[in-house]
């Protein structure tokens, strides 16, 4: 159904004959991209095997810069409609091959349409697979959720939820105070400001290149490293990378250094852009949008993990739209000084209140939220060695 706003959003950019058409075009753009930010990630959560539901929800984030790399390439050697005309064709791509997916088991379960679950997922697992077992364990998870089924508001009262709903909106702020977006969006810009002999444009496509290269790399190690270590690490050289490129700006804006020493460390924003954007690729930009399907309770994890993504863009809108103006007002160096020391902040808040979810099932998620011990049952409380034994 995103497709239909995607599409109308397009053609009036296309057409457009004002900037009255190309707002509400990029609203309607925008709106269905933000539908595509919680429907893809649930998506992919209900139809991943635990031993892969870290690599496969990575991909979300990969095709994600897949796209800003389109958006480098083209934007760099096409106008403004050719460019958009292109953007058009993709969702009118996805809908056709989109069309012949089956719906997830898990919504088909809560359909009472068990014989489509079961042939839903052996279309997922392969036919030589024991589909009935994971069905029966699907059903089994179900039914418990409806025979603990509360309200919204009540769900939310419960210790997971409330630690889960602080972890994920807490990733949400994190990444996009990172000023990722900012470094996104107007890295051209940034290129231009540093006076760097190599075209702007195909610095930034050589940015985007790493950026890809990188979050498949994501992919492929997230399962084997986990998700805590990873971000972690993502933000502290966030943190770094977005230092040096403010001590470059002060060098270069406050006049502190002659030409030719500026000539010599040309090289600094390139690299820091480009471990930048290659560690958040790492870490930042993948692991929240996975954390909204895994660590959310089943009962809120649609409304809450909707919110979160709302959450996430509108903190995009702020920073995209007031990162000019904080560069006017207070300088590139002050600005990218105030976005390191926020994901220092972030590296620690991951350190204390994120628990990895490597390899774990969604009640083992829940059950480390809660604070309950593995093997040890949180309704009775009892400390019997034997018992747990």
């Amino acid at each position: 159904m995103a497709i239909v706003p995607f599409t109308i959003g397009w053609l009036l950019i296309i057409f457009s004959n004002g900037s009255t058409m190309i707002y509400i075009g990029r609203f309607l753009t925008g709106l269905a991209g933000g539908t595509f930010c919680v429907a893809a990630p649930l998506y992919t959560s209900e139809i991943a095997e635990t031993q892969i539901r870290g690599a496969l929800g990575n991909y979300f984030q990969l095709l994600l810069v897949v796209g800003i790399l389109f958006s480098y390439v083209f934007g760099a050697v096409c106008n403004p409609q050719m460019l958009s005309i292109l953007c058009a064709i993709i969702p009118l791509v996805f809908g056709v091959v989109f069309f012949f997916q089956p719906e997830t088991p898990i919504y088909l379960l809560k359909k009472d349409d068990r014989h489509g679950a079961l042939r839903s997922l052996q279309r997922f697992r392969g036919s030589v697979y024991d589909s009935e077992a994971e069905i029966k364990q699907m059903q089994e998870q179900l039914d418990k959720n409806a025979r603990e089924k509360v309200s919204f508001g009540q769900a939310i009262q419960s210790k997971a939820a409330k630690k889960a709903l602080l972890i994920c909106f807490g990733l949400m702020l994190f990444q996009q105070f990172s000023g990722v977006n900012a470094v996104i969006f107007f890295m051209t810009t940034i290129f231009e400001s540093t006076g760097i002999s190599i075209p702007p444009e195909d610095a930034t496509i050589g940015v985007g290149v790493v950026q890809v290269i990188a979050t498949f790399i994501s992919t492929l190690v997230v399962d084997r490293f986990g998700r805590k270590i990873l971000l972690i690490l993502s933000d502290f050289f966030m943190a770094i990378s977005g230092c040096l490129l403010g001590v470059y700006f002060t060098l270069k804006q406050r006049n502190l250094v002659d030409e030719a020493t500026l000539n010599n460390i040309s090289f600094l924003p390139i690299v820091c852009l480009v471990v930048f954007m290659t560690v958040f690729s790492l870490g930042f930009g993948p692991i929240p949008w996975m954390a909204s399907s895994e660590i959310m309770p089943p009962e809120i994890k649609s409304t809450a993990s909707s919110l979160a993504a709302m959450f996430n863009w509108f903190l995009a809108f702020i920073v995209t739209r007031f990162y000019n103006n904080l560069v006017e007002s207070i300088g590139g160096d002050v600005t990218f000084y105030i976005f390191t020391c926020i994901s220092l902040i972030g590296t620690a808040f991951v350190y204390f209140l994120l628990p990895e979810t490597k390899g774990k099932t969604t009640q083992e998620v829940q059950d480390i939220l809660n604070g309950v011990k593995p093997g040890r049952p949180e309704s009775n409380g009892l400390d019997n060695p034997t018992f747990k034994s």
